[in-house]
Order: structure tokens, then C-alpha cells, then sequence
């Protein structure tokens, strides 16, 4: 397996043992070395292309040493089609001297650059994937508070659209914002919007969104319960989409994120 191969894939704890691309050499710290192993390929939804992309590096990468276990990698991808670029970072931890001629390695960080034209493979969202692309980039730059208030935001959201469209009032009869989880529960008993996973346990695992947000977690906590709160929300996001009844009383009030939030 070549270097190019865990850059191109999502990002996981496992280091991979693969091909060594430092000639056995050592690389001190600030120097940098063109590295040849192969192009990056990363999917991407670009708007001007209206679709997702494979967006790919030249086979020459940049390399700048850190350590004798940690290295920065440097590449720009382009899009096949509108040729739009996307400057990304990596830095790759090797479990052994990452020189070797065969270390085991993985990526801490990926960071991307992405214009407004371009994001995040959530494209199937409509309007909800740019908040989807926000949580996931302050997610990536270990910002665990500011990642969940957008996944609580889109949980909000189409849960108001949810209740809009079955009918179900979303204020107190004394005219003030339904408190959150009532409403929630509410359009979940009659239009079963949380995925059947979560069934159990959902409402406490909806508790720990706001927890987050009302800075009852630190940041390390948040961003370790990042992935579980994440598949929770998109799973609510396509328990909706792929409701055709209720996708179209949505579709007549629009699939947007513009709908207000509940207390």
C-alpha cells in the first residue's frame, strides 16, 4: 500500500503499514522533500459541476519533517471537470521511525480549503449539507463545542419542518417556542423521524447535543462524542428524505435550513 492510499481514505484511528516514501532517510525538522507516491483522490461536490467529483494531486507530493514519528504532507487537488482546486493538509504520524522502508502510519489531521463552491460530500442534503460541511470542518479542527451546535441546529431544523408538515403545532398554546425535546418527541410518535438504531436511547443521546452545547462537556469530550451524535443526525436526515409522504409536505414548504429553531 502506497502513502496515497490512506490519504484518499477517511480518516481512522489504525495505523497501515505501507510502502516507505523517505528513501530511509531521515527528514529533520522544517525540511521538505518532493515525495513520489502516487495521486490523492478525494471526493468532493462541486456546485458549479453540480455533482460529486473526484478531485485528484499530481503524483509528486510535499513532504516537511517534524519528527522522527510525524510528518506534514502538502498537495492541491483539482477537479476533472471545472478544473477548481482545493489546497489540503495532512499531518501522518508513523507508529515507528517514519523514514523506515515500511512504517505504519496513519493521518491525525486533514484540512481543506474549500470555496464557497465547493464541499463536503453531504451534498444529498439540499440546503441542510452546508451546515452538515460546517460541522464537519470545526470537527476536523478540534473545535468540539462548535461542531455539535451545527448538527444541533440541523436537528432543530428539520425537526420543526418535520412537525410543519404532519401538522403538529410547534408553539405552547400560550403562543411561546415548544421546548425542544417535547417537540420532538411529539413529531417522533407520530412520524417515527429517529432511526430505529436509536431507538432506545435516542432522546438521552439528543439530551447530550444540548449538554454540549450548554457547556456541560469539555472540548475532548465533545469532539469524542462527535461520531455517535453525527450519525444520529444524518440518520434523522435520511429517516425524513426517504419518507416520501413526509418529503413531500416538506417539499411544499421547501427542503431549506432557513426554518427556526425552538427553545
Amino acid at each position: 500500500m502506497r502513502l496515497s492510499e490512506i490519504l484518499s481514505k477517511p480518516m481512522t484511528p489504525e495505523f497501515k503499514r505501507i510502502d516507505g516514501f523517505l528513501d530511509n532517510k531521515t527528514l529533520k525538522p522544517g525540511k521538505q522533500k518532493k515525495i513520489s507516491v502516487g495521486s490523492v483522490l478525494i471526493n468532493y461536490y462541486c456546485k458549479d459541476c453540480g455533482d460529486v467529483r473526484t478531485f485528484s494531486s499530481g503524483e509528486d507530493l510535499f513532504c516537511i519533517g517534524i519528527h522522527d514519528r510525524l510528518v506534514s504532507i502538502d498537495c492541491v487537488l483539482v477537479c476533472p471537470s471545472c478544473k477548481k482546486t482545493i489546497p489540503v493538509w495532512f499531518l501522518v504520524e508513523s507508529m515507528d521511525d517514519v523514514c523506515s522502508l515500511a512504517p505504519s502510519v496513519r493521518v491525525l489531521k486533514r484540512t481543506e480549503k474549500l470555496s464557497g463552491q465547493l464541499l463536503l460530500n453531504h451534498y444529498q442534503y439540499g440546503d441542510f449539507s452546508e451546515l452538515l460541511d460546517k460541522s464537519e470542518r470545526a470537527y476536523r479542527d478540534e473545535l468540539g463545542a462548535g461542531s455539535i451546535v451545527y448538527l444541533r441546529k440541523i436537528l432543530e431544523r428539520i425537526t420543526v419542518q418535520a412537525a410543519n408538515a404532519a401538522g403538529i403545532d410547534t408553539k405552547t398554546p400560550k403562543g411561546k417556542r415548544k421546548n425542544f425535546k417535547e417537540l420532538l418527541k411529539e413529531v417522533d410518535e407520530q412520524r417515527h423521524i429517529i432511526p430505529d438504531e436509536f431507538s432506545a436511547n435516542g432522546y438521552r443521546l439528543f439530551g447530550e447535543l444540548s449538554d454540549v452545547v450548554h457547556s456541560s462537556y469539555d472540548e475532548q469530550i465533545a469532539l469524542q462524542k462527535y461520531d455517535a451524535l453525527h450519525r444520529l443526525v444524518v440518520g434523522v436526515l435520511d429517516k425524513v428524505k426517504n419518507n416520501h409522504e413526509m418529503m413531500d409536505a416538506i417539499g411544499s414548504l421547501g427542503w431549506t435550513a432557513e426554518e427556526g429553531e425552538t427553545e
